[in-house]
């Protein structure tokens, strides 16, 4: 019984227990679901919020962009209407100007017309003059008028064709040195150290007699192997050598001074000398030639031209070293060509082998130019090569501009300040010559020679002779320079007409 009621009890606690405590219960789980739902509230609030600042961030980046686009296009409309204005203020110049030539030539037209009506009427009253005159029919005085027109009409040609070659001559001149100014600047050679040297000096007189040997037997053996004449004279410690060859010149220079240093001198060690030196200029003769062929870019030559063109080291023309000067004329014309456009390798090689006849012009009849040319065209040559040598001293027409430009440059390196050097003897006779031509034209008062015979002054007598009578008269002055006188470059030749009025105040 105890236990039922303690059980009772117990269960009957625990069920007011449980009165009091559901509620109790429910009222935290009430607070904690009403805790959730406000911090859900609290969340969406925040995420709300947030939404609402991005909205607001884009929207403000759309706007900023939108004004750019805005600012920008009304930048780019703002240009265009200041092009457009632009191109409309210059439509406007345009029109002004167009408006005021077509007025000009409006007037223009006016003037011509009524220039025309007063020749018309001018020639009309000639027509009548002549008539009442020269009791002329009209055709008659038609005739007579155009003839003096035709007189009018050509005395303006001739001015006008004297002024338009006058112009011509002085732009080609001016292109012409500007040409050759730059080819001279860029072409830097030597002046002639070098000249002709047929002379050796001897250690003492007493070498000569050594030379000379018993009854002469030396001399003899030296003239035999060499093929020159040693002339000794008074002159004291000199031999000259005298040879037209200059190869067999430098042989015998160059044997002579071999015995002379060795000391033994007989005819069997002539020979023997004379061998060894034959071989030296040989060998020399062939590199000076494969130098001057490298120097001057003309590569493939044959060893027989090698040895030719070698040879002209040895030759000399007014002091200068003719193989110098076809080195330099080769630099020239290369230049040159360079220069106007026409064909480098072709100048170059011409210019290189222009004066290779005279190597052989004392063994062969005529003029080293043709020589020349005839043995490169024995040899293969081009023809252009073969007629630019043949040319250069104008033996045949230049016809190409690669001809003029070989013998331009010819005449450059023989004429350049310290190329060449002659006698005061030969200068002299030289510009003798030149005023005698001078003074043999027909009007020719006086003339001088200037500026070291490069240029001539002629005065003529104004009364006999009109300024184109005078400028034909320079024409045939410098036609007879050139056919009655040998020089190197050009002679400029002046034709003086001048008219002096004078009169006495009282």
């Amino acid at each position: 019984m105890d236990l039922i009621l303690i059980s009772l009890l117990v269960g009957a606690a625990a069920f007011g227990a449980g009165f009091v405590v559901r509620p109790i219960i429910a009222r935290r789980k009430m607070e904690e679901e009403k805790n959730a739902i406000e911090a859900q509230i609290h969340d969406a609030q925040a995420q709300q919020k947030s939404l609402l600042l991005e909205a607001k961030e884009e929207s403000l980046k759309i706007k900023e962009k939108a004004e750019d686009n805005a600012e920008k296009m009304r930048q780019e409309v703002l240009q265009e209407q200041h092009r457009l204005h632009q191109k409309e203020s210059a439509l406007d110049k345009r029109y002004e100007v167009i408006d005021q030539k077509l007025q000009q030539i409006e007037q223009n037209r006016l003037k011509l017309e009524d220039q025309k009506k007063g020749l018309v009427s001018k020639e009309e009253e000639l027509v009548q003059k002549m008539e009442r005159v020269a009791e002329m029919t009209s055709e008659q005085a038609k005739e007579h008028l155009l003839s003096l027109i035709e007189k009018d009409i050509k005395e303006d040609a001739l001015r006008l064709i004297r002024e338009v070659e006058a112009a011509t001559k002085e732009e080609a001149d001016r292109r012409a040195r500007e040409i050759i100014t730059i080819a001279i600047q860029r072409c830097a050679t030597e002046h002639t150290s070098e000249v002709t040297s047929t002379s050796v000096q001897l250690p003492s007189d007493e070498m000569k007699g050594r030379i000379i040997g018993r009854e002469g037997r030396n001399i003899r053996a030296l003239e035999a192997a060499t093929g020159v004449d040693f002339i000794i004279d008074d002159t004291p410690e000199t031999i000259v050598i005298s040879s037209f060859d200059p190869i067999r010149r430098e042989v015998a220079k160059a044997s002579l001074q071999k015995l002379m240093a060795d000391g033994r001198i007989h005819p069997s060690r002539v020979e023997e000398m004379v061998a060894k030196s034959q071989k030296e200029v040989e060998k020399m003769v062939m590199e000076a030639g494969l130098k001057a062929a490298a120097d001057a870019k003309v590569p493939g030559l044959r060893p027989e031209i090698i040895r030719l063109m070698g040879s002209l080291k040895y030759r000399f023309s007014f002091g200068q070293s003719v193989l110098d000067n076809c080195l330099e004329a080769s630099h020239l014309a290369a230049l040159m060509a360079a220069e106007i456009g026409a064909d480098v390798m072709l100048c170059r090689k011409a210019a290189f082998l222009h004066d290779i006849g005279k190597a052989i012009d004392h063994k062969v009849e005529g003029g080293h130019a043709m020589i020349g040319a005839d043995l490169l065209e024995k040899y293969g040559f081009g023809e252009r090569v073969v007629y630019a040598v043949r040319a250069h001293h104008e033996d045949v027409p230049l016809k190409s501009p690669e001809d003029f430009i070989v013998q331009a440059a010819d005449a450059i390196s023989g004429a350049r300040p310290g190329a060449r050097h002659g006698t005061i003897e030969n200068y002299i006779e030289r510009l003798q010559k030149l005023e005698e031509i001078a003074n043999t034209l027909p009007g020719v008062q006086k003339s001088y020679a200037i500026q070291a015979g490069r240029e001539i002054r002629i005065m003529v007598n104004p009364d006999q002779m009109d300024d184109l009578q005078a400028k034909k008269l320079a024409i045939l002055a410098a036609r007879k320079i050139e056919e009655g006188l040998e020089y190197p470059g050009q002679i400029k030749v002046h034709v003086i007409r001048e008219t002096r009025a004078v009169e006495f105040a009282k």
